[in-house]
């Protein structure tokens, strides 16, 4: 038995576990180019003026940013029209996530609950922080039950984790089903609503309750710069909620996750309207010939309005683990659910139309 002093829970710790890389799949086959779509990254990169804003504000990396990131709230409260004093950012949405935990869960005493399968962060953060989380298994078309999700709250929930789209299945709530849910929880309950990928969405008014954000008291909305605006690897996200809980995680939210570079950059990621549209109209045209591609392959394809698509390989083909294997050899990569409890299924990002013809190209050989 080591001595190193350590909790008896992080000792049986269970690390998040992440997709694959680009450099480790071309040293393992030896190969000239590999297309990652796993890790529901821009397909188009990223945004032209925020390459621009890192060169120019590359001479600042040895200084430390503002406390409170102040003009990159400014400029997300103009943005989604509310008082910066509701904003909260962080080192990518993770970090607001575990503040959630740290802030408004008693451990030992309060519980969270969500639906399973669910984003990992919220398995991993819940059990660090010694909080108890109780999850309603989705229905068997992956959409949400949400009578069985109201039957694990109780007085003790402070939490309650709805993602939609959600991850892996791309399902997604109506706005109506949301309300429902926000007025059903009781008080002290607050209802954190992940839009990681709102804003792929078709009709965003009709999923999103963040234009009406000042009738759910109990309402949080956390969004990030990963996905529609290309900024994952600078590791920037927020959440919009009720001015007090924003004060308190202000309180003990480290003063500077994020970096300098990424407040530029996300100011002018919000600038850029032109790459973010181009963004969105890529992955919408995307998403629909993927699914069509798929589901022509003999693949049943789950219906998604966020910027990746689950399926599930056809029957008699190779499973899973095989197609995956099979396309890593041709330099694809996707996502195997199999950690998901989902052994039959793959997840795939969408990718511009030249990756998307040739993923479909190599799987028809390999299926």
């Amino acid at each position: 038995m080591s001595s190193i002093p350590m909790r008896s829970l992080v000792r049986a710790f269970k690390p998040y576990t992440a997709g694959l890389s680009i450099d480790e799949i071309r040293d393992k086959y030896g190969l000239a180019r590999v297309i990652k779509m796993a890790s529901n990254e821009n397909p188009l990169g990223t945004s032209p003026l925020v390459r621009r804003v890192l060169e120019s504000h590359a001479g600042l990396a040895f200084r430390y940013p503002q406390a409170g990131n102040p003009r990159l709230v400014k400029a997300l409260a103009a943005y989604h029209g509310v008082s910066p004093s509701r904003i909260v950012v962080g080192n990518g949405s993770d970090e607001v996530i575990d503040l959630l935990f740290r802030v408004c869960a008693e451990p030992g005493v309060n519980n969270a609950v969500a639906f399973r399968p669910c984003f990992g962060i919220y398995t991993t953060q819940a059990a660090l922080c010694g909080v108890e989380l109780r999850q309603a298994d989705v229905n068997p078309d992956f959409s949400f039950p949400w009578d069985r999700l109201l039957e694990l709250v109780d007085d003790k929930t402070s939490l309650v984790f709805v993602t939609t789209p959600d991850n892996p299945s791309g399902h997604t709530a109506s706005a109506a089903e949301l309300e429902r849910l926000a007025r059903a929880l009781p008080e002290g309950c607050l209802l954190v609503v992940d839009e990681a990928y709102m804003d792929f969405t078709d009709d965003e008014s009709a999923h999103s309750l963040l234009p009406r954000l000042d009738e759910f008291p109990n309402l949080i909305v956390s969004r990030t710069f990963s996905k529609s605006f290309g900024m994952a690897g600078l590791r920037l996200g927020y959440a919009i909620m009720p001015e007090e809980l924003a004060d308190h995680m202000w309180r003990v939210r480290l003063p500077f996750s994020v970096n300098l570079m990424a407040e530029e950059a996300g100011i002018a990621a919000l600038e850029d309207t032109a790459f973010h549209d181009e963004t969105l109209r890529v992955v919408r045209e995307g998403r629909g010939y993927l699914a069509g591609e798929l589901e022509r392959l003999g693949c049943r394809v789950y219906p998604s309005q966020s910027n990746f698509l689950m399926f599930e390989v056809p029957a008699g083909a190779p499973d899973a683990a095989g197609l995956f294997e099979g396309l890593l050899r041709r330099g694809f990569i996707l996502r195997p659910l199999t950690s998901y409890g989902l052994p039959r299924h793959l997840r795939v990002s969408v990718g511009t139309a030249e990756e998307n013809t040739l993923l479909i190209n190599a799987m028809r050989e390999l299926l």
